[in-house]
Formats: C-alpha cells, structure tokens, sequence
C-alpha cells in the first residue's frame, strides 16, 4: 500500500494545478463553504488577546483571508505548514508581504503554537483501507495536541443517511474521535452548522497563557 503522505500530497498537489490557488485547488466547492468550515474552527480561539496560530494542511493560505475579513484587529502570528510543495509555493508568492504569516512544507505542524486548526484534512481517503487511514489521523492529531499550547480544532464529514460506503472518502460518526481527542483535554463537539459533517474544539487541560512558555492547570472544564 501506498504511504497516505504521498498519496495525499499528489493529490493536492494535482488540484492546485487544475484550479490554482481557489477553493477548487484545495478541494473546496466554493469559498462560503470554505469560510463556514473556518467559522467553526476558530470559536476555539480568544481574539481577545494576541496569539500564534499552526494552520495545519493551510493549502495557498485561505485561512488569512479570512482572519482579515472577519477579525482585522487581531494579532495572529501564523504559521501554515502544508504536505504539498505545490501549495507552500503558492502560499508564500500570495503572502509574501504578509510579515506575520510564514509557511513550511511537511507533514507534521514542526513549531509550538498557543493554537493549531486543520480543517478538511481528513476527507479524502483516496482509497486507503478505514484501519489504515484512521492510524494516519491518530498521527496528526497526535502531533496537532503536542504542538498546540492551549488546543486545536479539526473536521469531519459525517456518514451518509444510507450508509451507503465511499472508497474515495471518509466519513466518520464523532464518537470514534470524541473518544480519541479526550486524552488531550476537554473536546467540544460543533455540529448542525449546516453541513454534513462535525467540528471538535480540544482545549488542553494543561495550557499556556497565549504567546508565553508559561503553563497552568484549568481548574475547571470550559463551557
């Protein structure tokens, strides 16, 4: 079998060529599905205060475009780090002023961030069996909790009403990933956003004070 990473990578690499830096180059409809999917995502984060950010699969960079629509005045140092070279080329040419936003190519977030997010990494299977793609998502979770100081947040499509299998996807109920993130911290789950699929919030349990080395124990679980 094939490694899911160069899978993956082909893949993404392969959209952005027929569709260029767009929601259809990261495999994404149009950009209001692609900005509810953020929506989602960021309710883990406290704009209240500056951050630094791990965009997880960050494509050519949307995820910007859409902080600067939607929270301008924040302070965000974000970090976008993503398995296709395509993408990371296409990233740094569109955000190449951008002093608060770099990229890195890799298949692991590499940096410690107070947040990381990753939305629609999981989605597309490619054909891999469900035993062996669910071990390369225990893996980026994994890597997403040990480099996010404070939590991160990730996507998944739900199954169809008729259960009906697709080879090319994958579709999940949220328990099996509930279960799994808890081990992390407390997991919030993020549904009936209209779309058929669930977002889960982890925040660690033990956590840093935004944009410090300074840990502390949440004393209580968040709302």
């Amino acid at each position: 079998m094939l490694d899911p990473h160069a899978k993956v990578r082909d893949y993404y690499s392969g959209t952005l060529e027929r569709h260029g830096p767009t929601p259809l180059g990261v495999d994404w409809p149009n950009v209001l599905s692609q900005y509810l999917r953020f929506v989602q995502l960021v309710k883990l984060c406290d704009f209240g205060q500056p951050f630094s950010l791990n965009d997880f699969g960050c494509g050519y960079g949307a995820l910007l475009e859409f902080l600067a629509m939607r929270h301008g005045d924040a302070e965000v140092t974000y970090r976008g780090i993503d398995i296709s070279p395509a993408m990371i080329a296409a990233a740094r040419a569109r955000w190449a002023g951008n002093t608060q936003a770099v990229f890195a190519e890799g298949s692991q977030c590499g940096a410690l961030a107070d947040y990381s997010l990753a939305s629609g990494i999981f989605n597309v299977r490619l054909g891999h069996p469900v035993a062996a793609w669910e071990t390369y998502v225990e893996a980026i979770l994994t890597d997403l909790a040990a480099h996010s100081r404070i939590g991160f947040a990730v996507n998944f499509m739900l199954p169809r009403d008729e259960g009906r299998a697709e080879t090319g996807l994958y579709r999940i109920a949220p328990e099996r990933w509930i279960r799994f993130c808890k081990q992390f911290g407390h997991v919030e789950t993020v549904a009936d956003y209209g779309m058929p699929e669930f977002t889960l919030l982890v925040r660690r349990t033990t956590t840093a004070r935004p944009g410090t080395g300074v840990h502390r124990v949440r004393r209580r679980s968040p709302r």
